[in-house]
């Protein structure tokens, strides 16, 4: 089975002083037609009118006709385009419910980042040349593209700590569905554990966040120093803010992948839970290690990993008591409180609370996938049901 996957490839390049101002304005002007845009959508909405793509693409042509915005018309227009394709697909995921309100672009907050299609770029030979500019991007090639890759999207960026990316999109006839396998096993996350498998090996949390606190804490300290405004000593101290945090997101994506790709390649089904992170970082006491911990890029990396190589991914019920049932013979606990790790059942088993865990996750998961049911906690009286119809479980009182 052949499956052409389209890839992004991302690399490190260092403009030169003209490609790094032709850049920063790309950028600025970017922004500016995505709010323009977006209060134009906004402040039509409020007179009860949609405006489409189409709509903002006229009033593009119209913005750069006028004197005040005629400098849209300085960089390359594909990049404005594509920003107003953003601003409708954003909408198009609020109306389906899949995200919020879109939200105006900030100068110090927002994303720098440009994208071009083929129209607005030339790859050649290695070299990759952008609309509005004579010399090709200086990239670093960590990694080389797919043999006779075409790139279909270019993006380019700039983080907060002022390093410069770009990102080519390409179909990658490489990656291909991996030899089947039986292995199976349920992932429990954790905490003082990243991971806890159902065959009882436990995955040690790094914890990159903490690692780098005091580090972190000093280049703070230095920027609440620096007097408010656009100074050039207070931008060279959030920089300095943005290198630690960027060192500590580095580390973490990159232990990340190395984890998901492991699990993958390893086994054909991978049962998780479905997990609210949204809801559990409101926690106080618990935000900043579950936020370390970045559960929600682990599912993530899982899932598209899982679909690139021909593997499964389950997701259980979030309300399933994991913790609290026997792995042997299916008693339920009445409580389980979180500093309890290790716990004895009526039927002489004692149970790792964590690794119990992720073995109650596999059985259940495996259940779903081959009958359809979802495993329930066993009834304390007879004739309890076992396996009911996937739906969403509610906390008994």
């Amino acid at each position: 089975m052949t499956t052409d996957v389209k890839r992004a490839f991302k690399y490190r390049f260092c403009p030169t002083d003209a490609q790094a101002a032709e850049l920063s304005r790309t950028f600025g002007c970017v922004r500016k037609v995505y709010n323009l845009a977006l209060a134009a959508r906004s402040e039509a909405w409020t007179r009860q009118q949609r405006v489409n793509y189409d709509q903002t693409s006229a009033m593009l042509t119209a913005w750069k006709r006028t004197e005040e915005l005629a400098y849209l018309n300085e960089v390359s227009s594909v990049p404005l385009q594509q920003a107003l394709r953003h601003l409708q697909k954003a909408f198009a995921n609020f109306f389906g419910k899949r995200a919020k309100y879109p939200r105006f672009k900030s100068r110090k907050k927002s994303r720098k980042a440009a994208e071009y299609t083929t129209s607005a770029f030339r790859f050649r030979d290695g070299r990759l040349t952008l609309a509005k500019m004579a010399e090709p991007l200086g990239i670093v090639w960590s990694r080389p593209l797919p043999e006779g890759a075409s790139p279909s999207i270019v993006t380019v960026s700039q983080d907060a700590a002022g390093r410069w990316y770009v990102s080519l999109v390409c179909e990658d006839p490489s990656l291909q569905p991996l030899p089947p396998t039986h292995a199976a096993v349920g992932v429990d996350v954790g905490l003082d554990h990243l991971l806890i498998l159902s065959t009882g090996e436990k995955v040690s949390n790094p914890r990159h966040e903490r690692r780098e606190r005091a580090r972190l804490a000093k280049a703070q300290r230095k920027f609440a120093r620096k007097a408010k405004g656009d100074g050039a000593n207070r931008a060279k101290a959030r920089r300095k803010v943005a290198r630690v945090y960027a060192r500590i997101t580095d580390r973490r994506r990159d232990h990340l992948h190395k984890l998901t790709t492991r699990l993958v390649r390893e086994n054909q089904t991978i049962v998780i839970e479905d997990l609210a992170v949204q809801n559990m970082v409101k926690n106080g006491s618990l935000a900043r290690a579950i936020s370390d911990a970045a559960w929600s890029d682990f599912r993530s990396m899982l899932e598209y990993k899982a679909q690139w190589y021909g593997r499964a991914v389950i997701a259980i019920d979030r309300w399933f008591p994991s913790s609290k049932l026997c792995s042997v013979c299916g008693a339920l606990q009445d409580t389980m409180p979180l500093h309890v790790r290790e716990w004895a059942c009526d039927c002489g088993t004692t149970h790792d609370r964590d690794v119990n865990a992720a073995k109650n996750i596999l059985a259940v998961g495996l259940t779903a996938s081959v009958c359809g049911a979802g495993v329930r906690p066993q009834r304390s009286t007879p004739g309890g049901q076992s396996a009911v119809k996937q739906k969403t479980l509610r906390r008994e009182p």
